[in-house]
């Protein structure tokens, strides 16, 4: 299966993989600082509510490494105020997606209890436990999702939760990797996923990449395919699942639900368990990430709408948990009603 090296820490810089460029050029950004690693999730460098947890541990263990050198503090309790500010433009960058802030209160747990003159190290270590842990929780993800799909199946995607979106191998595409390697899937669907086009750039990128027969459409087709009975079932993957099993996804999703829904097609959500947030009761409290009005009047800086007309641009969506199939995690496979609340 083809991975990306796309989220690499050198101790003292973060290096990403601009998945902006994609596919048409790979180019890699240097992250020194919490700043930096705060605008590239906020100018879509690197995307994917996992990813975007991932590097922002590595950008608060930049942030601790950066005090500790520059010894921009006067006490430990001075040190942690500075380090949570820092954690603060982290937090601001992408705020649908809970991996982030999970991610950082990890961190910032582990700062409170080690020696100011020991704390970059120590986050610099977890930061990368985090990034292990999650390859490990998308495999197992894909095994626990494989189990789900019939022989032969033909399913849909929507934008990308691949390995660019992940720490590697993918949750949504993680499922699809692992009944492709059961020989469980025939074909995959991928969305167009407008106005950013991850689907076309991303998910098509990685798919192809690993043999597996893809078909890409526009997002406005997949009720016809679906009409036609040429979908067995969509998966998609998560930025924030609340307690009652709502979920936050890419802008276009609850459509899609809502017309598998319609033609009694299995509608999966594959998600870590660190993307399910039991202190959100549903999806009406999830804040919607409002996006720059240039996404949609534009595509590769060229303009395509006239000047002056006004844009909304949401870039998620909140599917209610009534048209979830399942949701997919690490641990096992939740089936609606659900109460997170409880663990």
């Amino acid at each position: 299966m083809y991975e990306f090296n796309h989220i690499r820490f050198t101790g003292e810089s973060l290096i990403l993989l601009d998945q902006r460029a994609l596919p048409f050029r790979e180019i890699f950004i240097e992250c020194k600082s919490a700043a930096d690693v705060a605008e590239s999730d906020r100018e879509m460098v690197v995307r994917g509510a996992p990813a975007i947890g991932i590097c922002a541990a590595y950008g608060v263990a930049l942030a601790a490494r950066n005090l500790q050198k520059q010894k921009k503090f006067d006490s430990p309790t001075d040190f942690l105020a500075k380090l949570d500010s820092e954690a603060d433009m982290l937090r601001k960058s992408r705020p649908t997606a809970v991996n982030l802030f999970w991610a950082v209160e990890r961190m910032l747990k582990i700062a409170a209890v080690t020696r100011p003159d020991r704390v970059a190290e120590k986050l610099a270590d977890e930061a990368a436990r985090i990034h292990g842990e999650d390859i490990e929780m998308n495999t197992r993800i894909g095994a626990n999702g494989a189990e789900l799909l019939e022989g032969g199946s033909t399913v849909l995607t929507h934008c990308n939760a691949g390995s660019l979106a992940t720490g590697g191998y993918g949750t949504a595409l993680g499922v699809i990797r692992s009944a492709w390697k059961q020989g469980k899937i025939k074909r995959v669907f991928s969305c167009e996923t407008r106005p950013y086009l991850q689907g076309a750039r991303l998910t098509v990128y990685e798919l192809t990449r690993d043999g597996i027969e893809t078909v890409l459409i526009t997002d406005n087709m997949a009720g016809y395919m679906m009409s036609r009975g040429e979908i067995n079932a969509v998966i998609v993957g998560a930025d924030r699942i609340a307690a009652n099993g709502d979920t936050a996804n890419k802008i276009g999703t609850y459509s899609l639900a809502v017309l598998a829904k319609e033609n009694n097609i299995p509608f999966y959500v594959a998600a870590p368990r660190s993307t399910i947030d039991p202190t959100t009761k549903s999806g009406a409290e999830i804040i919607i990430e409002e996006r720059s009005s240039s996404e949609v009047t534009e595509i590769f800086g060229r303009r395509i709408a006239p000047e002056g007309i006004r844009v909304r641009n949401p870039a998620f969506d909140v599917t209610p948990a009534k048209y979830i199939t399942a949701i997919i995690t690490d641990e096992r496979v939740f089936y609606p009603p659900c109460d997170f609340k409880r663990g």
